[in-house]
C-alpha cells in the first residue's frame, strides 16, 4: 500500500513524525513524505529532518507565497500531477493548514482515500482560516483520527458516520514523550541557548505569530505593552517567528530588553526551553496541548481555542489578545501554587500506532 503523509509547515513535520516511524514497521506500508512548501520562510536543513528523526521528503511541491487562495491553488496543481504519476492508496493530512486543504480536496477527486488527523477540532470562529481549512477538509475525507472527545461530538452533529471516526489519542504527543526521552541522552551544551537557560532564575516562554495577532499595529502594541510589564517580573525568552520579526519591524514595536529575543529554533531546543519554564505563553495551537501533557502552566493569547480539553482537564487558560486580559490571565495562572490538571486520555504516545491499525485494518488496501 503506498502512502502520501502531507506537511506544509513546520509543526505538521512534528505530528507526521511518529506517522512515518511506525510506518516503518509496516512491512505492506510504502509511506512517503510530500512537503508542500507552504511554509516558505524556514529553511528545512538536513539538521531538522535529523531532529526528528526521519527523512527529507520524498517529494517537494515548492508552493512559496501568496495569498490563502493563491497558495492552495498552486499546492493543488502540483499535487494533482505527483498523484497521477504515483498513484498512491492513500492520503495522510494533518492539522488545518492550507495544505491540508489542498490535498485532501485533489486526493478526493482523484478517488484516493483520505485520513485526517487532528479531525473535528473546532473553535467555531469562521474568521480563522484554520477553522475553514479543518470544516472543509473533514466535509471529505474518509478516516477521522480524533485527539479528544470533543472532536468525536462535533464530527457526530456533522453528520459523520460513527464507525469512521476513530479516537486514537494525539500523534503530536507521541512525538513530545518521544523527543523527551531523546533529551535526556542528548548533549544540550550544543544548544545556543544552553547558557541562557543556565543563567536564569525563572523564566517565560513566549511564541507569537498568529495574523489576528501581529497583523494589527494596535492589537501587536496592546499585546507587547502586557509583555513588557510581564517581563519586568521575569525575563521572557522569545525565539521569534519570520512573520513576526517582519510585522515588528513594520510597526516599530519596542519590546523590554528583558524579553530575549531568539532566531526560530529546532524542535528540540525549543523543548529544551519550554519544557522547564515558569509559564508559556503563546498563540501556537500545538503549545497549548504540549504543555497541558508536560504540566506546565500556559496562557494562550486567544479569544478562543478549538482545543478545549486544554482547559478543562489541562493547564492551559484563554487570555484574548488585550493588555488587561493578558495581565489578568497572567496573574491568575502565576497565583494559582497548585495547578489542578491532568493529561488527557490516550495522550499516551501510543496515537500512531493505534491509526496504523486502523488503517490495516480497513477497506483502503
Amino acid at each position: 500500500m503506498k502512502v502520501f503523509l502531507i506537511a506544509g509547515a513546520r509543526p505538521n513535520f512534528m505530528k507526521i513524525a511518529p506517522v512515518y516511524r511506525e510506518a516503518l514497521k509496516q512491512d505492506q506500508v510504502e509511506c512517503k513524505i510530500v512537503h508542500t512548501g507552504q511554509h516558505y520562510d524556514y529553511e528545512m536543513s538536513e539538521a531538522f529532518f535529523e531532529d526528528l528523526e526521519i527523512p527529507k521528503p520524498a517529494f517537494f511541491l515548492n508552493a512559496g507565497p501568496g495569498s490563502h487562495a493563491h497558495q492552495t491553488a498552486r499546492i493543488m496543481v502540483e499535487f494533482e500531477k505527483l498523484c497521477e504519476e504515483e498513484k498512491p492508496d492513500l492520503v495522510i493530512v494533518v492539522g488545518d493548514v492550507n495544505s491540508t486543504l489542498a490535498c485532501s480536496i485533489v486526493a478526493k477527486k482523484l478517488l484516493i482515500k483520505v485520513a485526517h488527523v487532528e479531525a473535528g477540532l473546532r473553535s467555531f470562529d469562521l474568521t480563522m482560516p484554520e477553522e475553514i481549512n479543518r470544516m472543509v477538509t473533514d466535509a471529505i475525507s474518509d478516516y477521522f483520527f480524533v485527539t479528544e472527545e470533543s472532536a468525536v461530538t462535533n464530527l457526530l452533529k456533522e453528520g459523520k458516520p460513527s464507525d469512521t471516526i476513530h479516537f486514537v489519542g494525539h500523534v503530536m504527543i507521541d512525538n513530545l514523550l518521544y523527543q523527551i526521552q531523546q533529551l535526556k541522552t542528548y548533549d544540550c551544551t550544543r544548544f545556543s541557548t544552553y547558557s541562557l537557560k543556565g543563567n536564569a532564575n525563572g523564566y517565560i516562554f513566549l511564541t507569537l505569530h498568529r495574523p489576528s495577532n501581529v497583523d494589527s499595529k494596535e492589537t501587536f502594541e496592546g499585546i507587547a505593552k502586557a509583555l513588557n510589564s510581564i517581563a519586568e517580573e521575569k525575563p521572557i525568552f522569545f525565539p521569534v517567528h519570520p512573520r513576526t520579526k517582519k510585522m515588528m519591524e513594520q510597526f516599530d514595536i519596542k519590546l523590554s530588553e528583558n524579553i530575549k529575543r531568539l532566531p526560530p529554533l529546532g524542535f528540540k531546543e525549543s523543548l529544551f526551553l519550554w519544557k522547564d519554564a515558569a509559564v508559556v505563553i503563546t498563540d501556537s495551537g500545538g503549545l497549548q496541548e504540549e504543555t497541558t501533557a508536560m504540566g506546565v502552566p500556559c496562557v494562550t493569547l486567544r479569544e478562543n481555542t478549538e482545543r478545549p480539553i486544554t482547559i478543562e482537564m489541562g493547564t492551559n487558560m484563554l487570555a484574548g489578545n488585550k493588555t488587561e486580559s493578558i495581565l489578568d490571565a497572567y496573574r491568575k495562572t502565576v497565583e494559582k501554587k497548585s495547578h489542578n490538571f491532568s493529561v488527557p486520555p490516550k495522550w499516551d504516545g501510543r496515537a500512531a500506532e493505534r491509526i496504523w491499525k486502523i488503517i490495516l485494518n480497513s477497506s483502503v488496501r
